[in-house]
């Protein structure tokens, strides 16, 4: 049996190891794959992780989304409950301030005005430490992902990856939430949920 965090360190350790512009190169093939896909053209209300450090970068996709004229919700981390919160954002530049673990954040005050109940979410685009051929994925250890997922059962579920974070077959639990799709910089996954 593979160890989960044995895995996820070292999947962690080789997306580190990418500089900063294969992480730009790499997230901008991601997103041109990923604006493809019927998932995005064809839904409104899109939720996507703000990357931090060698995360699949999100911010010019976020930019993109805003463009197309999509309602853009990310999540602030309300780390007393153990939750997500869904913020729709207008300005990437104006609306966001760094938060939880310096990740940027919606702004406090839009938090209170700009909140969307998860149920209103149809596609949602999400980060994660390692992915497997079947949609698999582990996040970061927090569960923070797994219970959003939870609330929002009706949206497609798009894990945002590097081809080196795909394995064949994750030790997945089962509050493990497998996706609908995998996109890395070179292919779609279709997952099995």
């Amino acid at each position: 049996m593979i160890d989960s965090s044995r895995l996820r360190k070292e999947r962690l350790a080789a997306r580190d190891k990418l500089s900063s512009e294969e992480v730009e190169q790499k997230s901008l093939a991601v997103q041109e794959n990923l604006l493809k896909l019927k998932e995005i053209k064809d839904r409104q209300t899109i939720f996507v992780y703000v990357s931090f450090r060698s995360e699949v970068a999100t911010l010019t996709l976020i930019d993109a989304l805003i463009d197309m004229g999509k309602t853009v919700i990310v999540p602030i981390t309300r780390v007393q409950e153990k939750r997500l919160d869904a913020i729709h954002i207008t300005n990437r530049l104006s609306d966001l301030e760094p938060g939880y673990c310096d990740i940027p954040e919606p702004k406090e005050l839009l938090c209170k005005t700009r909140e969307v109940t998860p149920e209103g979410i149809e596609t949602i685009l999400l980060p994660g430490s390692v992915f497997d051929e079947r949609g698999g994925r582990f996040g970061y250890g927090g569960g923070y992902y797994d219970r959003f997922l939870a609330k929002v059962p009706t949206a497609a579920r798009i894990g945002l990856a590097y081809d080196l974070q795909i394995i064949e077959k994750a030790p997945l639990q089962e509050h493990d939430e497998i996706l609908d799709m995998v996109v890395t910089e070179s292919r779609v996954i279709r997952g099995g949920r």
